[in-house]
């Protein structure tokens, strides 16, 4: 097995079955700054570009899955450049995701919140830890974002209500619905992600890749599209003011994501 370091934060190795694992470790709650998304994008690209590639995994490590972006280096920021930089980093990794020639697991555990949720909406195939949660706590934030991929994960009208009420959904209840296909134990989690990576992974790696561009390509709806859409709403909120009154109303930085 071959290992690269894209970073500190987003590592990538690659096995002999062409299956490559890029793996998110930020502590304590895998919230990523600016650069951090950025440099998942480039991981996740990177990995679809190279023509011995057959699968991705994409897993973290630590007691959650991803918590969004860092508030904290927004918050720090006297301007806007750090919520720009948030909002495209967000964009291009879950572009990247979308758009990665080959199929993308998502091995999910513990929380997965804010930016998590685009990352995991936008995957092909997601396996959780039963442990796992999924939420947008956005609104609690003075945020928007993300429920372009939540409407990928859940019925509409359970996504308006999550989005809504910062409430979460189980691994359970998304595995009913269908949109996790499996629920097992935490410490099964990565060895089940690379047991269904490699059973892709011994099918024709041509047939797979026009698999994946055919089911982008027959989409019902333009995923970067409308959530570029919903970004607009983000940068209003923040530009008019709302965004710091509803999270200094709220108590702070804590947890989750200000914008997924």
């Amino acid at each position: 097995m071959t290992s690269t370091a894209d970073s500190a934060m987003v590592t990538t190795s690659t096995d002999d079955e062409g299956v490559v694992e890029v793996v998110v470790d930020r502590p304590p709650v895998n919230a990523l700054p600016v650069a951090g998304w950025h440099r998942l994008a480039e991981a996740i690209t990177a990995a679809g570009a190279d023509p011995a590639t057959r699968v991705v995994v994409l897993r973290a490590q630590g007691r959650g899955f991803n918590a969004g972006v860092d508030i904290k280096e927004i918050q720090a920021d006297p301007g806007h450049d750090k919520l720009i930089g948030a909002n495209r980093g967000c964009f291009a990794a879950f572009a990247a995701v979308y758009d990665c020639p080959v199929p993308v697991i998502a091995a999910v555990q513990g929380f997965c919140l804010g930016g998590g949720i685009g990352l995991a909406g936008n995957a092909d195939i997601i396996v959780a830890s039963e442990d796992a949660t999924f939420g947008l706590p956005e609104v609690d934030r003075g945020a928007l974002g993300a429920a372009t991929h939540l409407s990928r994960l859940v019925p509409a009208h359970r996504a308006r209500a999550m989005l809504y009420t910062a409430a979460t959904a189980t691994a359970a209840e998304l595995h009913h619905y269908g949109s996790v296909l499996a629920v097992v134990a935490a410490a099964d989690l990565r060895a089940t992600a690379l047991t269904l990576a490699r059973q892709i992974a011994a099918k024709d790696p041509t047939v797979i890749r026009a698999a994946k561009e055919s089911l982008n390509g027959i989409d019902p709806w333009d995923v970067k599209r409308s959530y570029r859409y919903e970004q607009g709403f983000t940068f209003e909120l923040n530009l008019s003011g709302v965004a710091d009154r509803v999270r200094d109303g709220f108590g702070g930085s804590t947890g989750a994501s200000r914008e997924g």
